[in-house]
């Protein structure tokens, strides 16, 4: 095979892999969702980019050895204790909002102006906060890159497969986004007071998965 065939495979399989493995629901999905239903296009699409600045960062790391470093002792779990951390705190933020939400919505009171977690630049570095000490996100890099490594997979190669898997996954966001700004218009508040709830109830649920996971690490 020619090496203008090769990276059009790798292309191929990475936008194949990155387009499968963002769409499925996940915290990264519904916090757009949510923001998409409350906050407006680009305060939910903003995550989605975070979060593939952190999926580069770390296709980019194993490419260069950092998987080495993924296997010390103490730094996978570290890393999953930090991500179990963040989603309790989006769990608390989310539920704790739709609280405060519905109260006010009770006593006839508006919506607070967003905050910044909410904005554009908050979104990002939300995104990126989650993709980078998600431990499925770690384990999914490792398989894709770490392990074709050993399958004399170059550093060329390594990169545009990481290109191709974060483009798909922005162009899923891109799509997903655009929808729920469209589908938006539709919410009512008590639409809003749901979805923040149900966020917060995802948070969750990622947050005992992951510690069953780290428990029987």
């Amino acid at each position: 095979m020619s090496a203008e065939a090769s990276l059009a495979a790798t292309v191929v399989t990475g936008a194949v892999l990155g387009w499968s493995v963002a769409w499925p629901p996940g915290p990264i999905n519904a916090e757009m969702i949510r923001r998409g239903l409350g906050r407006g296009f680009w305060s939910a699409y903003s995550v989605g980019l975070g979060a593939c600045s952190g999926d580069f960062l770390w296709a980019l790391g194993v490419s260069l050895g950092a998987g080495a470093v993924i296997e010390v002792p103490g730094v996978r779990a570290g890393l999953g204790a930090v991500s179990l951390v963040l989603l309790l705190f989006l769990a608390w933020t989310f539920l704790a909002g739709a609280l405060a939400s519905w109260r006010r919505h009770r006593a006839g009171e508006p919506e607070p102006a967003a905050g910044r977690l909410d904005s554009a630049r908050g979104g990002w570095l939300l995104g990126l906060s989650m993709a980078l000490s998600s431990p499925w996100n770690i384990a999914f890099w490792l398989a894709v890159i770490g392990q074709q490594a050993g399958d004399s997979l170059d550093l060329l190669r390594s990169l545009v497969l990481a290109g191709a898997v974060v483009t798909a996954a922005a162009l899923w966001g891109l799509v997903l986004c655009t929808a729920v700004h469209f589908g938006a218009r539709f919410a009512t508040p008590i639409w809003e007071i749901g979805t923040r709830a149900a966020t917060g109830l995802l948070m969750l649920f990622f947050a005992g998965r992951l510690l069953l996971l780290l428990a029987g690490a």
